[in-house]
This record gives structure tokens, C-alpha cells and sequence, in this order.
């Protein structure tokens, strides 16, 4: 993402873009075609990093995903960044051999990909956080709260979609230095308040610009609820899309802003972590009644 003339000149100001749209389902040819065209029209706008929604490939909610993908999708996305020369951060659903179990065929993870303006993949990460039967059903977790990599001196961190909704894997990245967070995501009803207020409560308490860029429209039982989003680290939104329809939105994210925001207001600094360890351990089961020695 090395500056050019396309990109601002501002020491510091990365022009980040969010692709917000609703793919054709179950065909991803189609859909990598619309991610060239849309990564064109970012790069004229003078965006360094163009950000697109979950399962951008295939769509989300679109059953099986069996013969969907392709050993090569992650090139052919590669392709795409190196010869518009846009850095790319896309999600997609990979096919990988099982770890262990009797499964001897590939499982799917939900994926996003970071790839940098020259082609390079640069970080991969699988969603931890699967939500409800529609992950669950088709998805191995991944393993790891998100994935950090550096474009050009900018460290961007990414997760996926219901990964956001855990404050814990957010403040993790933000400690390790993350300045963008690019977020690929799914949203749907009744869910609003995630990219209403979600969203720009973790990048404020972080002190961290977030990209999220979203579904429109509807996929089988699914209605996506739009409003994606570029938010700063004061928790205000940079550039912002409506809930009904297909925008690329672009905004400056000023890594300077980011520093004075950590010092100013020194969430990160001021921790006590001692008194968090209760945090990362795992839930007590509940007891219905405290004096039943068979909930101890």
C-alpha cells in the first residue's frame, strides 16, 4: 500500500473503503468479477485498502457449501489486489483437511484474507466465534481471536463478523499495537445495534479505527441489515452506508488521530489486568439454588 498519486498525500491518512453489497448467491465466479470491478472503483477514489463483507465468494446464508469453493479462490482474489493494485481484505469460505476425527473429507472455515497491493497474501484469519446453527452447521471454528499482519507500515488486525461482539479479542489486538481494525461481516436483523453502537463502543475503548463492511438485502431466512461502516478511534463514523442498498463508502483513516487517541484517553495504559484474570477463565456452570450441594 505504498503511497502513490491515487492515495492521499497526508503523512499518516490511509483512504480506506467499504464494499457493502448483496452477492449473487452460490456463484462465485460472478461475484469475483463484481469484486474486481468494485476494487477498480475503489483504487480511483484513491483507497489503499478496500474492505468487503463475509463469505463475499458465495454469499452466507446459501445452504451447503459443497463444490462452492476452489483450491485457488484465495489466488484468484490475490489476483484481483495485484492487478488493480489495491490491498484487499475479503472474506471467503476455504475448504482445509480435517485436523484429526474420523472425517476424512475437507471441513469449511470462515475466512477473511488480507492481501496486500503487489498480490502477497499477507494473513488469514478463521472465524472463532460461530453464531448459531447457520456457523455451526457448516463451519469449523477457528482457533485464533483474530489476525495481524502490516500493510505498508499500517497494522491491521481482522476478524470476522460475531468476532467483534467479544471485547476481549478487540482490547487483544489494540495491546498488540493494531491500528485498523477490518472487519468482513453478516449482520442481520435484529442485530442493528451492532453496527449502530457495537462497533464504535469497541473502537472508541480501544482507541482503534474499525472497517465493517456488510450485507444488504435478503438471503433464504436472512435479512441483513446494511450499515456498514468506517469508524475513527473517537467512536465516530468516518463514512457510513444505509441499510438498503449497495455503496462502497470511503473514508480517511488518520493514523495519527489513532496515537492521540491512546493518549489521550489511556484505556490501554491504565489497566489492571491483575484484577481481569476471573475473565479469560471459563463460566462457572449457574446454580438455580445455592444450597444445593449437588450444584457445587
Amino acid at each position: 500500500m505504498a503511497q502513490d498519486e491515487q492515495h492521499d498525500p497526508r503523512p499518516g491518512v490511509v483512504k480506506v473503503a467499504v464494499w457493502q453489497f448483496h452477492p449473487t448467491p452460490r456463484d462465485p465466479d460472478t461475484n469475483l468479477a463484481r469484486l474486481r470491478a468494485v476494487a477498480e472503483e475503489a483504487r480511483h477514489q484513491g483507497a489503499a485498502l478496500l474492505v468487503t463483507p463475509e463469505l463475499t465468494l458465495t454469499g452466507y446464508d446459501v445452504g451447503e457449501l459443497d463444490g462452492l469453493t476452489r483450491d485457488d479462490d484465495v489466488d484468484r482474489v490475490a489476483a484481483v489486489a495485484r492487478d488493480v493494485g489495491i490491498a484487499l481484505v475479503v472474506g471467503l469460505a476455504l475448504a482445509e483437511p480435517p485436523d484429526h476425527g474420523p472425517h476424512h473429507g475437507p471441513h469449511h472455515v470462515n475466512a477473511s484474507v488480507v492481501v496486500d497491493r503487489d498480490g502477497t497474501v499477507r494473513a488469514t484469519h478463521r472465524k472463532a466465534h460461530l453464531f448459531g446453527d447457520l456457523d455451526r452447521s457448516r463451519f469449523t471454528p477457528g482457533s485464533e481471536p483474530f489476525a495481524m499482519t502490516e500493510l505498508d507500515g499500517i497494522r491491521v488486525a481482522t476478524m470476522i463478523c460475531y468476532d467483534v461482539e467479544f471485547a476481549e479479542g478487540v482490547r487483544a489486538a489494540a495491546l498488540v499495537g493494531a491500528q485498523l481494525r477490518a472487519v468482513p461481516t453478516a449482520n442481520m436483523r435484529p442485530f442493528e445495534i451492532v453496527c449502530e453502537q457495537v462497533v464504535p463502543v469497541r473502537a472508541w475503548e480501544n482507541q482503534i479505527a474499525i472497517a465493517y463492511a456488510n450485507h444488504f438485502g435478503r438471503e433464504g431466512e436472512t435479512h441483513y441489515v446494511g450499515r456498514s461502516v468506517v469508524v475513527g478511534p473517537d467512536g465516530r463514523p468516518l463514512a457510513a452506508a444505509g441499510p438498503d442498498d449497495e455503496q462502497l463508502v470511503v473514508a480517511d483513516v488518520d493514523l495519527g488521530a489513532v496515537a492521540d487517541a491512546q493518549r489521550a484517553n489511556p484505556y490501554l495504559t491504565d489497566r489492571r489486568p491483575e484484577l481481569y484474570e476471573d475473565l479469560v477463565m471459563p463460566r462457572p456452570p449457574l446454580r438455580s439454588n445455592p444450597s444445593d450441594p449437588d450444584m457445587e
